[in-house]
């Protein structure tokens, strides 16, 4: 995979972002949602995303702070040092190619999909405990899986720009696909404003309106673990298991993409810049 046809990829990817329809559903299911917001009292909406804004930023810093997360550089470091033993520090990353970044971007987020995969599926055998945490655990994956990639590509993640970056990222990687062209659009602009990696000067917010269709998803598919629950194959809820790991795994995915192809074209435009 050449730089070209990495750039390709990205083009394409985009292309199909920016030229996606939504069906009719999608249409009446954003409006009821706009609609409904618009009822609530501004004061009440502006406390609730701020909460969620707080909510991603201590999610951020407990990642970052964990025992596993040096564990986590030495082991993208280990694996870097395969194409080129000079590497010390995570900046060093850099100095590899894009394929071999996306080659060990591809393998880290691998195990995040399977940890998304299995937890879905406990949601869906389990009992409203784990019901009640797939949520927060579903974020917590989704959003390292995001430091993951821009740790690989030589970005510490502890930094704040790199901090504000990330969770953008994070935030318009879970969007409904009919936003997200903007969303990249936004993110683009962020990076070639070429703010430094000590502090961050742009718009602090994440969540807005948009930020509630994954959580209502999330919600929907309860009712539906909640609905198939009884039915029982050899004891165990199949149908349940098969909604919470498919659903799980889905947006795993669905993250990996989009940060894996937003710091692939990072690392490409700022190659030229050197």
């Amino acid at each position: 995979m050449s730089k070209e046809r990495v750039l390709e990829s990205i083009k394409k990817w985009r292309e199909n972002h920016s030229h996606y329809e939504a069906n009719d559903f999608e249409m009446i299911y954003s409006g009821w949602i706009q609609e409904s917001f618009q009822q609530i009292n501004p004061k009440i909406t502006e406390k609730l995303f701020s909460k969620l804004d707080g909510w991603l930023f201590h999610t951020h810093a407990f990642l970052q702070e964990a025992n596993f997360q040096n564990g986590t550089r030495e082991h993208i470091l280990t694996v870097g040092r395969i194409f080129d033993g000079k590497l010390i520090a995570i900046e060093d990353m850099k100095q590899l190619t894009v394929d071999q970044l996306t080659f060990i971007a591809d393998q880290q987020t691998a195990k995040n999909h399977l940890y998304s995969f299995a937890q879905g599926g406990m949601t869906g055998a389990g009992g409203w405990i784990l019901l009640g945490v797939d949520f927060p655990l579903m974020v917590g994956i989704n959003l390292r899986t995001v430091q993951l990639i821009g740790l690989t590509f030589g970005h510490e993640m502890s930094r704040p720009y790199e901090m504000m970056l990330s969770l953008k990222v994070f935030h318009a990687a879970t969007l409904p696909k009919r936003l997200q062209g903007v969303a990249w659009e936004e993110l683009v602009e962020e990076i070639r404003n070429k703010q430094g990696p000590y502090i961050y000067e742009g718009n602090d917010r994440l969540t807005d309106i948009s930020s509630i269709e994954q959580p209502l998803k999330q919600l929907y598919k309860a009712l539906f673990i909640l609905m198939f629950r009884k039915k029982l194959f050899q004891g165990i809820p199949l149908v349940s298991v098969a909604i919470g790991a498919h659903s799980n795994y889905s947006l795993s995915k669905q993250v990996s993409e989009f940060a894996t192809k937003f710091y692939q074209y990072r690392y490409l435009i700022q190659e030229e810049e050197w």
